[in-house]
């Protein structure tokens, strides 16, 4: 899956690409999600935020026309996204609610969604997923 992580923090790089193990083709950036910066989401189906990132519903609609289909974010909290508008465009939602394993979490929800699976408990989608 192509995928762009917004916000990664330099001491993540190493986490995400070690949970990651070559799975998934990721770019990680230092900039934060906001309207400004979709354009990076270009040709990506899945973005991996941080409970800082920009996720209104101008910003979704945004992902959404660039092809973005799965939107995980590196965090438990999840108050920054627009559950309504992702579900109007059948993005999937998940987060992080195991706080010990960030970075592996962040991989099983790709790795799921990859399988055309629900992330079970990792699930923050405004509408219930058919497992």
């Amino acid at each position: 899956m192509k995928v762009v992580a917004y916000s990664v923090k330099p001491f993540e790089k190493e986490h995400l690409a070690k949970a990651n193990q070559k799975k998934h083709d990721i770019t990680l950036i230092f900039n934060s999600l906001s309207l400004e910066t979709t354009i990076f989401a270009t040709g990506k189906q899945a973005v991996i935020v941080f409970s800082t990132d920009d996720l209104s519903a101008e910003v979704i609609n945004k992902l959404a026309e660039l092809g973005v289909k799965y939107i995980t974010t590196r965090s438990a909290i999840t108050a920054n996204i627009d559950r309504v508008a992702a579900s109007i465009h059948g993005i999937k939602l998940a987060n992080a609610p195991n706080e010990l394993d960030i970075a592996g979490q962040t991989i099983r929800n790709l790795d799921m969604w990859e399988m055309n699976k629900c992330v079970g408990k990792a699930c923050i989608c405004a509408k219930a997923c058919k497992q």
